[in-house]
């Protein structure tokens, strides 16, 4: 009896978390971006004040896969 409900209740996840999986996917590799950026490249950082090195380039991202969607 418990095969059933579990296969019932894991289906209903799926579905429902089917639509979240882009936004999860998108904050993933978001993360890995920052982690990389900060981490294996601190030369960004040795110079500038706080993050900004980081940042920069975060949002310098961001605002290329915004234009790449805008005019794709």
């Amino acid at each position: 009896m418990v095969e059933p409900v579990g296969g019932i209740v894991g289906a209903t996840v799926v579905s429902f978390s089917q639509s979240f999986l882009p936004w999860g996917m998108a904050a993933a590799a978001g993360t890995m971006l920052f982690v990389i950026v900060d981490e294996i490249i601190p030369e960004i950082d040795r110079e500038s004040i706080a993050q900004e090195g980081t940042l920069g380039i975060m949002t310098g991202f961001v605002t290329m896969m915004f234009l790449d969607i805008a005019f794709g």
